[in-house]
């Protein structure tokens, strides 16, 4: 190998890339072959009537040379651009060249067909290749061989399709025997070969192509590949191609050219297979960013004992440990690795099996993290003792990984603490936040696995990736069990709550992908049988079938049966470090949406900032509560009203000091009665059945039970009737908030008694506490005006009697459009705005939250809108609006506090938005809190440092 170079920096002019449009793959119109080794044009791939722009399309890398480098990730994808930048380095990369992203944009623009110009680089690329490595492609004497890669921007592991040993034929097979001297192993890149362009190019099942090989194995009787004669080779080759020709319609075709042609055409296609399409809905990558297509000089690790083929992390993936990690296979092509055919050895195994190319690829790997200063994801290839490097791209890791990667590479000088939070997805730290196993508990553990990513996990058993989407969309937690799984099943692993397989590595698919999913996976349990067609699984005299449940332990690859009781997580100290950092950076403050003292503590704990909304409504549905609402709601008087509502008054009372303890002297808003009052009695259905029974029992009855079951009956009609004059066609738009509070004054009143009643009793004692009343639902100023009235006059009466010195504030929630409008006029008499952005977007954009779900889904993937407005917030529509009121109420009251408090307040997007207006704070759900608190950092990040604006970090 050539002595390691410095990596070079220098940048490579290109244009950005066109975006491919949006189209389902359709069939490419049959090929018409010509003479082998020599190109010919091909019909239906290739259209010469289209110009193309004066720009570079094809990027030459090899032997320490490359065209492109590594921050050409839009034009090259992430595996060609660390493919240049490796060869840049002076590493040992097979040469090759890179279609870049513009050619797919082209052949979706132009109806999955390729300008003629295209083809014609193609071949002069491929001519350079040739003199590069001194061979021929299509020659039958000295053949070139190439694999056919897809590589996107953002890394989509296993989504997209691959081909390996491309070049192959009856004739050049023989060739490569006769130039390696090694006849069994051209024969098995042969059958490799024509499996693999059969099953990505051709649509063929892989599985039918699997049971050839297995009849084969088993009428042998061996248990490996690498048993099999080279006459056996051969048969299972032939026997291929005959499957081809009856599915598929058509010949394998012999012709090199026409197979790169194929193989490329079907690269691009795989950009909008299925599974790709969900990986991206999944992972928010654009559709509009295309894959490159690498073509690449192909090196063998199917050569013998000397060779093999492996992939590779520079720190462990699932803990984040700065150890050297991963899996190889001696004697194997790469797919044999991810695929979980064969269970690979772990990468340590290979220091003493070839301490030399381990210790070359040590130092590799090293110098590559510390060039990129993040955890890489390698592969690579020992032909004959020689090591090749075949990727590097920035790895697929757990959460719990990033963040300790993140801390600990900023202690290694690596990183600064601003670089360390723009590492971390802020959606992600959700899943440090949930469940563990209870090591305590009394579990039936029935195997043992790879612990391939960690976290717990329970549900019923499917076989199936679409059996998991069925049972899911019912509401059922489910655990996918498969021998290995494949990317067709992205969409099962999506929705399973963890995922178990018999076959495969800590590198397979199901560990990668789990990993980036932050699925609890537990792979390679080997001692499971696993009957996907009978749909069970057996370990020894256990048998566990569809729909029975198990559960899973990430963390130590425990498969357990039965529902296994959970503890709450705990958080490392590196978590605690990176919030710390986050909160010295951020500017906008974080609150939480918490109704009871428990949630509060919890919120504390994730650092919130005071409760930003506490919903009274949610206190009166508990027992006996719930019977003094009802009364009060079926009062025929003020004054029976005011009976009812004042034996709520120490409940609600009680509650409230609860949470100013938990909330130690940090603002606590409290929101004053808000739904319709009909949502407090019972169902206007089991009121009439009630009725009909009691009615049916009383005809039958003595004349004692006879009164008292019309009494009863009496009660129940009294419900009936007032169910009846409650009863509204909108009620979302109808009598509620403060409207509730307007017409029935009494109820805002002993909501202010409880609140400054609790908040008096501990300043008393000397607790800090900070009460602000929030007025929901106000449309005019006059509404405002009038609740604040009721609440100020009893706040200031309670603190006088109470002799404290007591802080409030009152203020409002900005739900209704005309209220947003008229913001000055509001904030006349408001302290504070808190955006009601759930309220305030159903009511501007028209969208029902209970009904929009039927069609929001369709407006999103089709373009309509570009996201769930529900979900992330409308910048253009119901931004605009909060935006206008913010600097309306500012200019009425320049000292107005405003923060959001719908479900918006967690949201990433959101939150970068709320910092760009100038909102104080913004208020989420206590689990959501830490996300919040770490969107805010990158939020100020990107607004102040240009290094960080274009930040991301998928």
């Amino acid at each position: 190998m050539p002595k390691a170079k410095a990596i070079p920096t220098k940048k490579v002019a290109a244009k950005k890339a066109a975006t491919p449009e949006k189209k389902k793959a359709t069939a490419a119109a049959k090929p018409t072959p010509k003479k082998t080794g020599s190109p010919r044009k091909r019909t239906g791939g290739t259209k010469t009537a289209v110009a193309l722009p004066d720009e570079q399309f094809l990027f030459f890398f090899g032997r320490g040379q490359a065209e492109g480098n590594g921050e050409m990730k839009d034009i090259l994808g992430g595996k060609g651009a660390g493919l240049a930048q490796m060869t840049n380095a002076g590493l040992n990369v097979p040469p090759g060249f890179t279609i870049s992203t513009k050619v797919c944009s082209l052949f979706y623009e132009n109806n999955l067909t390729l300008p003629d110009e295209i083809r014609k680089q193609m071949v002069e690329y491929m001519r350079r290749l040739e003199e590069v490595v001194g061979r021929k492609f299509g020659d039958p004497e000295n053949p070139l061989l190439v694999s056919v890669r897809s590589g996107a921007k953002f890394s989509m592991p296993g989504m997209m399709d691959t081909v390996l040993n491309l070049g192959l034929n009856d004739r050049t097979v023989e060739g490569i025997a006769a130039t390696t001297g090694n006849e069994r192993f051209a024969f098995d890149s042969y059958r490799r070969f024509i499996q693999m362009f059969g099953s990505v190019v051709m649509g063929i099942d892989k599985e039918d192509f699997e049971k050839i090989i297995t009849k084969t194995k088993i009428k042998r009787r061996v248990k490996k590949d690498t048993s099999l004669s080279i006459e056996d080779l051969k048969a299972i080759g032939a026997e291929y191609k005959r499957l081809i020709r009856r599915r598929a319609g058509e010949s394998f075709p012999d012709d090199p050219w026409l197979q790169l042609d194929m193989a490329r055409d079907a690269v691009f296609k795989s950009w909008n297979n299925p599974r790709a399409i969900t990986y991206r809905r999944l992972n928010n990558i654009p559709s509009g960013l295309g894959t490159a297509v690498n073509v690449q000089t192909m090196v063998f690790g199917n050569m013998g004992e000397t060779s093999g083929t492996g992939v590779g992390f520079t720190r462990d993936p699932s803990t984040g440990e700065k150890q050297f990690y991963g899996e190889y296979l001696d004697n194997a092509q790469g797919e044999d690795v991810v695929a979980g055919i064969r269970t690979p050895k772990p990468i340590a195994m290979l220091e003493q099996e070839m301490p030399a190319v381990y210790k070359q690829l040590k130092q590799i790997t090293t110098r590559l993290e510390k060039h990129y200063k993040d955890m890489q994801d390698f592969e690579f290839t020992i032909q004959d003792g020689e090591l090749f490097m075949l990727q590097t791209r920035t790895g697929k890791r757990t959460v719990q990984a990033a963040v300790k990667i993140a801390v600990d590479m900023v202690k290694e000088n690596l990183l600064t603490k601003e670089d360390a939070l723009m590492r971390l997805v802020p959606q992600d730290l959700d899943q440090l936040l949930h469940p563990r196993i209870d090591p305590n508990a009394d579990a039936q553990v029935i195997a043992r696995g790879l612990a391939a990513s960690p976290g717990a996990a329970c549900g019923q058993v499917v076989f199936t990736a679409d059996e998991a989407v069925a049972r899911a969309e019912k509401g059922v937690k489910v655990i996918l069990v498969r021998q290995e799984t494949n990317p067709d099943d992205i969409h099962g692993m999506a929705v399973a709550a963890g995922i178990l397989t018999s076959r495969g590595g800590m590198t397979s698919h199901a560990a990668v992908v789990a990993r980036g999913m932050g699925k609890c996976c537990v792979a390679g349990s080997e001692r499971i049988r696993v009957n996907e067609e009978k749909k069970v699984f057996t370990v020894g005299s256990t048998v566990v079938k569809e729909r029975d449940i198990i559960s899973l332990n990430g963390s130590t690859g425990e498969v357990m049966l039965g529902e296994v009781p959970t503890i709450e997580s705990e958080l490392s100290g590196e978590f605690s470090t990176l919030m710390s950092w986050a909160d010295e950076v951020r500017t906008l403050g974080v609150r939480t949406n918490a109704d009871t003292p428990e949630d509060a503590e919890q919120a504390i704990r994730f650092g919130a900032e005071g409760i930003g909304l506490c919903r009274t409504e949610h206190m009166f549905f508990a027992k006996p509560r719930l019977g003094h609402v009802q009364r009060m709601i079926l009062a025929d008087s003020v004054e029976e009203r005011q009976m009812a509502l004042q034996k709520l008054l120490p409940y609600q009372k009680a509650d409230f000091k609860g949470i100013f303890k938990a909330m130690e002297g940090k603002p606590v808003t409290i929101r004053t009665l808000d739904p319709p009052l009909h949502e407090f009695l019972p169902d206007r259905e089991l009121v009439e059945k009630e009725i009909a029974e009691l009615t049916e029992k009383e005809a039958e009855a003595g004349y004692e039970e006879s009164l008292e079951l019309k009494k009863k009956i009496k009660q129940n009609e009294r419900t009936l009737r007032r169910l009846n004059d409650l009863e509204e066609v909108n009620p979302m738009l109808g009598h509620r908030g403060c409207r509730l509070g307007i017409t029935f004054p009494e109820i805002t009143e002993m909501q202010a008694r409880a609140i400054f009643g609790a908040a008096c009793e501990l300043a008393k004692k000397g607790v800090e506490v900070k009460p602000e009343v929030m007025i929901p639902l106000v449309g005019t100023a006059a509404e405002l005006e009038h609740q604040r009235k009721i609440v100020e006059e009893i706040a200031e009466t309670m603190i006088k009697r109470a002799g404290v010195d007591l802080e409030y504030k009152i203020g409002t929630m900005i739900e209704v459009p005309r209220a947003a409008l008229t913001a000055d006029k509001i904030a006349e008499f408001a302290d504070f705005f808190s955006f009601g952005t759930n309220d305030l977007t159903q009511m501007t954009m028209g969208f029902s939250r209970d009904d929009a779900a039927k069609f929001l889904g369709y407006y999103v993937e089709h373009g309509i809108l570009p996201a769930d407005p529900f979900v992330s917030l409308d910048e253009e529509g119901i931004g605009l609006l909060i935006q206008w009121a913010v600097t309306k109420g500012k200019t009425a009251r320049p000292d107005l506090k405003t923060g959001i408090c719908g479900e918006h307040g967690g949201d990433p997007q959101t939150i970068e938005f709320c910092h760009k207006i100038g909102l104080d704070y913004v208020s989420c759900s206590p689990f959501r809190v830490p996300i919040a608190r770490l969107a805010a950092a990158q939020a100020t990040l990107r607004a102040s440092d240009k290094k960080f604006k274009s930040s991301d970090q998928r």
